[in-house]
């Protein structure tokens, strides 16, 4: 995500800090995952989809499968 929204910045001309974005982002996730009211926590049953490696079609395929695998239990 930090990488993905580094080179939104980068694109639309601006500049920034890969490290910085990192860091605000795991800031913002541990707050989320870790405030009083409705705390962000995955479902028991969900699945982790890591797409850090993958391109938009990749992901989609990836995701594809996992509903597909899901619908046919």
């Amino acid at each position: 995500r930090a990488r993905r929204r580094y080179d939104e910045i980068a694109a639309s001309g601006g500049s920034a800090d890969l490290d910085a974005i990192l860091a605000d982002i795991m800031k913002r996730d541990a707050r989320d995952a870790e405030r009083a009211s409705s705390p962000l926590r995955p479902a028991a049953d969900a699945h982790l989809l890591d797409t850090t490696e993958m391109g938009i079609e990749a992901a989609f395929r990836a995701a594809c499968s996992l509903m597909d695998a899901a619908l046919e239990r």
